[in-house]
Formats: structure tokens, sequence, C-alpha cells
């Protein structure tokens, strides 16, 4: 039986502006710009979301469908807007965001899909935070635990929370506990906890709930800590076009890398460093993908070659054959 990602978080429409001019406008989200990744990448994806019965919204149906996603957990809601974000791209191609959000009362009304032992869910940012959303959230991360899925928790927590840490620490903590592996940047953690240092982020904070932490450090490194490997990678340089997305990229090269590997649930805890070497240097080269184009994820071209890559690879076969 083939192995399914499924992703639950926003969408929305992303545009981005150079020298103060809008350049382009991208159906984005940070959990969705992975998922159309892994897509684009012919692996099985669902996304569990919700957007409005709009022209914003329609046009993000249609795109999720033109790359290999499936619609049918989405909430499509007849009141409220689909948000907008605004990315203001500076010198260094990094953004600064403004959101409009017009959601409805009711929200996320959605049945959700169908999970096999070892599929991979996809949780993070604030949507998994949201006090509205979380219950149904909650809900959604238990039934796929209870039916055996491998649970990636990206903390993605934006600077605009920071003010609300202490309150929200306690479902932060409960993401630690429910997750198989954390992905954060070390500027989510100064936001959360006010520590940067990954050795003691993973010590004294994630360490107890989850034996496992990928943290990036942006263009610097990625330090990894799991229960038989601690190390940290160097991040090759990139000519950026845009940083939109190379987070959420990261996560699904991680992810392809998981399955491309054959890694499933029960193999994290005894996974080598060279394991791990192939995890993460897919995250790495599925972030600096996005990062050379304005398009949120990895390009088409990236994909094909990377899929042809993959399956010439002994350990990718069986894995390649399954998505035939």
């Amino acid at each position: 039986m083939k192995r399914k990602v499924i992703g639950i978080g926003e969408t929305i429409l992303d545009i981005l502006f150079r020298d103060g001019q809008p350049t382009a406008a991208v159906p984005g989200g940070s959990v969705f710009n992975g998922i159309i990744s892994l897509g684009r990448m012919g692996v099985p994806v669902d996304f569990i979301s919700e957007t409005g019965n709009d022209r914003v919204g329609r046009t993000i149906l249609d795109f999720m469908r033109a790359n290999g996603v499936e619609t049918s957990h989405v909430n499509v809601f007849p009141e409220g807007k689909s948000p907008l974000s605004l990315a203001f791209l500076d010198e260094h191609n990094d953004a600064d965001y403004l959101f409009y959000k017009d959601y409805p009362s009711q929200r996320l009304d959605v049945v959700f899909p169908e999970i096999a032992p070892d599929d991979i869910v996809m949780f993070g940012s604030y949507f998994a935070l949201n006090p509205v959303l979380r219950p149904k959230v909650l809900e959604f991360l238990t039934y796929a635990r209870e039916h055996g899925a491998l649970l990636y928790y990206d903390v993605n927590f934006r600077s605009t929370h920071a003010s609300d840490a202490i309150k929200l620490t306690s479902t932060i903590l409960e993401n630690f506990e429910l997750a198989d592996i954390v992905r954060g940047s070390t500027d989510d953690f100064r936001h959360m906890f006010g520590i940067t240092d990954a050795d003691r982020i993973y010590t004294d904070k994630v360490k107890f709930y989850c034996p496992r932490l990928i943290c990036t450090s942006g263009p610097e490194a990625v330090t990894l800590h799991s229960e038989q490997v601690s190390k940290t990678y160097p991040v090759p340089p990139v000519e950026t076009v845009s940083t939109v997305g190379a987070g959420d990229n990261f996560n699904a090269g991680i992810v392809y890398g998981l399955l491309s590997e054959g890694i499933r649930r029960d193999d994290l805890p005894r996974l080598t460093e060279a394991d791990w070497d192939a995890v993460i240097r897919s995250g790495m080269d599925f972030s600096a993908e996005a990062c050379r184009n304005l398009g949120n994820s990895v390009s088409l071209d990236f994909a094909e070659k990377r899929k042809k890559g993959a399956c010439e690879t002994p350990r990718s076969v069986l894995y390649c054959h399954s998505l035939k």
C-alpha cells in the first residue's frame, strides 16, 4: 500500500512585493507549501484546511488539484473571505509579512481522511495552536496517532505571537508530546522560549516530550538531535530569489527523505547517522530549490529531475515503484 502524507494547516494567497511593487501572487500557507511540493514529487497527498467561497478560494483549490493534492477535506465556508498575505521582500530576499483575514465563527467543519499505519502527518504554525481551532486539530492529531501515523511538527512560531508565548506554552508542549519529529528554527525558539542555542533547546525544552529535534539556523546550519545521533550540518550557500517557503520546503524534503529511504515510524529510534544524513540532505535540497524561485514550493522541473534521480538509487526503487 502506498504511504500517504496528510497536512493540516491554513491556505492563503501570498502577494509578493519587491521595491514596493507587487511581483507575484501565489497560493501558500506554511504546511500548504510543503504539501504542494510533495504533490509535485508524485507523493499521494491530502490536505485538511479551509478557504472562502470566493475567487481567491477557487484559485487556491484549482492550484491544489493541478498539483495532485486531494481537496475533499478543505472546508469552503460560505461566510467570511479567503485570507491574504502581503510579503515584502528586502535586499536579502527575506520577507516581512502583513496578513488580512476575515474568518467566520464556524470553522474547519471537515471529515477526516482515512489514515493507515506509517502515513505521515504534517502540522504546525499558529494553526496548530489557535484556541478556536485547537479542539478539531487535537481531535485529528489524536486520531492520526491512534492509527499509527508518523507525526511531523513544524513549530513555525512567528514574532507576532511572541507576546502570547506563555499562554500558548501548554499547547506547544502538547504538540511536542504528540510529535515523532519536532522541527523549528532558532528564531521560532527565541520567540517561544527566549533561547537560540540548539543543544539547550533540545535538552531543556524538547527532549522530555519528543526525542527527535531538527533545529535550523537560517542559511547557517541544521542541528539534529535523536536517540542515536547528535550532529550539526553546514548549509551550502544558495543564491536566493525569495526565502518565502524555505522552511516549509525543508519540511517537505525531510518527509520525502523519510519516504524515499523507506523509514517508518518504528524505525525512528534506531536511525543511524547515515540514515539521518540522507534525510537532512533531502531537506536542504528542497529548501534550496524553493529559494531559487517565487513559487513558494519546489519547481516542476526540480520535481521531475529529483524523481528520476531517486528512482535510480537502490534504496528508493521500491518507493518509486509504489508511486507508479
